[in-house]
């Protein structure tokens, strides 16, 4: 986790790369932070059903000297930040539908919020300009960021950059395999670490094509792989035993790239036009 992560967002980046006793550690803190800052390492160990050591290890794979470190550090985050979902519970119930429906709010605004915030700037004038200029541009997912892929490729073909997607993984890598240094591969994954996307990204490279990984992790194989990498952030863990991909980050990240692509200029608008009269005739 680097330094300039917080380090609740740290660990629900990295949630996925921890062993099973550490993510009892995190599921405890992400639940109850404010307590956390008031515990002693032994407290925590039995609250999260570990051991003193796994916490300490738990600290140091969060970048942070200690436990001690790590308090101090998360404390500070908590006055600072002055979020409100860091105080929610993340419950949600039949039983207080409105608190639930404004956990679920908030959580989500601190998704886009800490995705927005964490896109680096210099990288994306870059990414912009290789999308600009793209022959093609090629969306690569499987299982459920499958729809964030098909979504990418209607965008931006209605402003005029050709682009494909497949829900057959057979038929990307071979679609793959046909590309060139003039195209631009963007690979869409929850943990970054699928198989068949790394494969995609690797023949990808070798045909000498740009890669854009947009995972969770900065530290994933994936984003490791890929020349450029958007890390995208969740905050399912909080409502949900399993991990699970917010569409919500990775569709926000699209949509950026969208905007940035077709606000101010020309011949977008004239594509977005042509695009919305060949489909009138089919609205009522």
């Amino acid at each position: 986790m680097k330094n300039n992560k917080s380090v609740i967002d740290g660990i629900f980046a990295e949630y996925e790369s921890f062993f099973e006793a550490e993510k009892k550690i995190a599921n405890y803190i992400l639940n109850n932070p404010k307590k956390v800052v008031e515990m002693t390492i032994s407290e925590l160990a039995e609250k999260a059903g570990t051991s003193e050591a796994t916490v300490s290890r738990f600290c140091k794979r969060c970048n942070m000297k200690g436990f001690h470190h790590f308090k101090i550090t998360l404390a500070k985050e908590l006055v600072e930040s002055q979020k409100e979902i860091l105080s929610l519970s993340g419950e949600i119930g039949e039983n207080n539908i409105k608190q639930s429906l404004q956990n679920i709010l908030l959580n989500k605004i601190d998704e886009l919020k800490q995705t927005i915030s964490g896109i680096n700037e210099k990288e994306l004038k870059e990414i912009l300009s290789l999308l600009s200029n793209a022959r093609t541009v090629q969306f690569s997912a499987v299982g459920n960021t499958i729809p964030v892929a098909m979504d990418g490729t209607y965008k931006f073909n209605q402003i005029g950059i050709a682009s494909v997607a497949n829900i057959i993984w057979e038929t990307q890598i071979a679609y793959t395999y046909n590309i060139s240094d003039e195209d631009v591969v963007i690979i869409i994954s929850n943990s970054g670490a699928s198989k068949r996307l790394i494969t995609i990204a690797e023949i990808a490279n070798e045909r000498s094509a740009t890669t854009i990984a947009i995972t969770n992790s900065e530290n994933s194989p994936l984003a490791k792989v890929c020349k450029y990498h958007i890390k995208t952030a969740t905050r399912e863990k909080l409502f949900l035993d399993e991990y699970y991909f917010s569409r919500i980050s990775a569709m926000t990240v699209i949509e950026v790239l969208f905007l940035f692509l077709t606000l101010g200029k020309e011949h977008t608008y004239k594509n977005l036009s042509r695009h919305e009269q060949s489909i009138a005739d089919d609205k009522i």
